[in-house]
Parts: structure tokens; C-alpha cells; sequence
């Protein structure tokens, strides 16, 4: 990306996650129904996550698909998102595993005093109003060793929305002591499409 195309993209419209809560899970990469879609974000969760069972904080997790792989991978998982009608189905989705479902912003999650081995954020970050203000907040959340896993992307060609990994990298270089960009554009398999804009995951360690 160059720094004209960065300073191009805006970061996302208000939108009623409650009103969309319904057919949410109807895209290939949130309700992660289709057992190849699904393997495929499975394997890259689990290269992402530590190989030990940890202390995963899910932040606006939506329907709770990413929080049922981690959990399904021995991890304590604790979701959090803003809609009501998004917990409501991901406490339904994480039933009877060790998970626990919240209410409340992704930028100022409810966990008082609770610390995390990993914050997870999957296409959150880029609709906040201040992200490095969110990510100085989350870095406080993480133990120490702890890692960001920051799946992000930038969409849309005459008015893109999102935010460009550059600028991602630079708002945690005073955060992390190691950013690694894996991009996730080439693979198909993880939107249940081709994809030609830009995705990609971060993994910074603390």
C-alpha cells in the first residue's frame, strides 16, 4: 500500500450489529459452516495461538465462530461484543465449553482486573474510532509474553474502508517487541472466495 492510498481509506459507516446479527453467520468467513472454510481458519488459529492452553480474549467476536475454534483447541476463551443480539448467539454457539461471553465495546472490554495470554480481534479494528488509543488499552489486558492476533484488511476500491497492515504495524511498533504480517489475500479458501483486496493477519508478541 502506499501512504496515498493509506490516507485514502476511512474507517467504516455506523452499523446496526444487532439488525445484521441474524444473517451474520450466512458469510463463509463469520459463521465458518462450511467444514473447508472452517479447517482453514482452524489451522491458521492454531499457528497464531501459543501451543499451550491460554487465556484467549475475543474481542468483538460477533456470533462467536473464532471463539469456538480456540476453545475447541483447549483454550479459556472470553468473548466480547457490543450487540446484545451477537452474544446472544455466540453464548448459544460456545454452550457447555470453557467460554465466557460478555457484553460491552471491544475497545474498552468488561474484564476488570482480568489479564490474557492472547488478544484476538478479527475485522474490529479498523471500525474504531482511535485505533491506537484501543490497541495502548488491549496492550494493558496482555500478560507478560503476551501476543496481539489482529486479523485486518482494507475493502473497497473507490472508497476503500479499513486499515492498510503498514499502518497497523506502525501503531503497535511501540507496543510489541515482534510484528509478524502473514497476508491471507491468497487463499481462497478462507473467505470461501477469491478475494483481490488486502488481508491480512498480525501477530505481535509483547
Amino acid at each position: 500500500m502506499t501512504d496515498e492510498h493509506e490516507h485514502t481509506v476511512t474507517t467504516a459507516p455506523p452499523v446496526d450489529w444487532d439488525a445484521q446479527a441474524a444473517g451474520f453467520d450466512a458469510e463463509p468467513d463469520h459463521g465458518l459452516r462450511d467444514p473447508e472454510v472452517r479447517a482453514a481458519w482452524a489451522a491458521r488459529l492454531r499457528s497464531w495461538l501459543p501451543g499451550h492452553p491460554a487465556d484467549v480474549l475475543d474481542l468483538g467476536c460477533g456470533t462467536g465462530s473464532l471463539s469456538l475454534l480456540a476453545a475447541g483447541q483447549g483454550h479459556r476463551v472470553t468473548a466480547v461484543d457490543l450487540s446484545p443480539a451477537m452474544v446472544e448467539r455466540a453464548r448459544a454457539k460456545l454452550a457447555g465449553r470453557p467460554a465466557e461471553v460478555l457484553c460491552g465495546p471491544a475497545e474498552a472490554p468488561p474484564v476488570g482486573r482480568l489479564r490474557f495470554d492472547v488478544v484476538l480481534v478479527r475485522h474490529v479494528l479498523w471500525t474504531l474510532p482511535d485505533p491506537a488509543r484501543a490497541l495502548r488499552h488491549w496492550r494493558e489486558l496482555l500478560r507478560p509474553h503476551g501476543r496481539f492476533v489482529l486479523v485486518e484488511g482494507v475493502w473497497g476500491t473507490l472508497h476503500p474502508v479499513g486499515i492498510p497492515a503498514g499502518r497497523l504495524t506502525a501503531l503497535l511498533a511501540p507496543l510489541a517487541a515482534d510484528v509478524r504480517v502473514e497476508r491471507l489475500s491468497g487463499d481462497p479458501v478462507l473467505w470461501g472466495k477469491e478475494v483481490t483486496d488486502e488481508r491480512y493477519a498480525v501477530v505481535a508478541a509483547v
